[in-house]
């Protein structure tokens, strides 16, 4: 561990008591002017601290994100993955991707624990389409998982869908008692909303085998806005991107991807049958509603009449005639 992990592992430990910064200088054996360094760079990735003439101790609204948290609130499940904690990387999804064929090696059957990296920022962070994901520090919780499923290429799209009803979970579980309009539903195929706005967005890429027409390999990126960013999201995406929580919360962040997690684990062993369709059809934000399918550069007007159970979604056009859509995007805003 480093200086900051240890530190945070000393207040962790801690609890309501406070910790002098001679205390902590004597314990780690580094002088009290890189403490009090460590201290600042810690609250950039979400740490929140009292200080008084005690000392330092970890504030209610303390929320960095931390192995030892995420291995706490999974419990029971924690041996199911195997997990890689960091404060920032370029993007979670690339850094799976950069060892795809050591995973692959090394990779069990079913039952093998996951290898998981989670983030507190991503550098570079990525969506669909080859867009930018904005992944600031002390915000929100970025993640992905290295899959090794039995799915044609046909299928991935459930990879996705299972995700997001995994997030669904997860964003409810970790806000009861909120406001009933902030609850999470899902924009087709990818995105979950909150309030109308989107706070959490799914990548997941993978690499085909061209003998069998199955998955080699595949990787599950998905992101959470758990917090409106310091200064706000940008004006590019204020009518689009929202938070999760409105507050700061001790640990919400480490909860979701503990959640998150537990709960995508067991959809996942669904997968080949699909029996989370209708769930996922049950949180459609689109249903009944007018989008518009966007396609090469080009956009049709259209209404979402449905979900089927394959997670492709049925619109009609206004020339009366129907499709499944099985990939692609679709906007509730006209494009131009």
């Amino acid at each position: 561990m480093n200086a900051r992990q240890q530190i945070a592992a000393l207040l962790e430990e801690a609890g309501k008591e406070y910790l002098s910064g001679n205390a902590i200088a004597e314990g780690l054996g580094i002088t009290r002017a890189a403490v009090w360094k460590c201290i600042r760079q810690m609250e950039e990735e979400g740490y929140r601290f009292e200080v008084t003439r005690k000392g330092y101790r970890l504030s209610e609204e303390s929320d960095a994100i931390s192995k030892s948290a995420v291995l706490r609130y999974l419990g029971d499940a924690a041996p199911l993955f195997d997990l890689e904690v960091l404060s920032q990387v370029d993007s979670t999804n690339t850094c799976l991707k950069r060892r795809a064929p050591e995973l692959k090696a090394a990779a069990g059957g079913d039952a093998a624990p996951w290898h998981t990296v989670i983030a507190g920022s991503q550098s570079a962070g990525r969506g669909r389409m080859g867009r930018s994901f904005l992944s600031p520090s002390g915000s929100g919780v970025y993640l992905s998982v290295f899959l090794m499923p039995r799915l044609s290429a046909r299928q991935a799209v459930r990879i996705t869908t299972a995700a997001a009803v995994a997030a669904c979970r997860a964003i409810e579980a970790c806000t009861a008692g909120e406001s009933p309009e902030r609850k999470p539903c899902i924009k087709w195929v990818n995105d979950i909303l909150v309030d109308g706005r989107k706070t959490c967005g799914i990548l997941t890429e993978a690499s085909i085998d061209l003998e069998s027409g199955g998955m080699d390999w595949a990787i599950m990126g998905i992101g959470f806005n758990v917090y409106e960013p310091e200064g706000g999201f940008p004006e590019e995406l204020k009518t689009i991107a929202g938070p999760i929580a409105l507050t700061r919360r001790r640990d919400l962040r480490s909860r979701i991807a503990a959640e998150f997690l537990k709960s995508f684990r067991q959809v996942y062993a669904d997968l080949e049958n699909g029996s989370f369709a209708e769930e996922y059809k049950s949180r459609s934000f689109l249903i009944g509603k007018p989008v518009y399918v966007l396609r090469g550069g080009a956009s049709r007007p259209a209404t979402a009449c449905d979900i089927d159970d394959e997670c492709r979604l049925l619109v009609r056009y206004e020339d009366g005639s129907s499709e499944a859509l099985s990939s692609g995007e679709v906007s509730v805003r006209p494009v131009s």
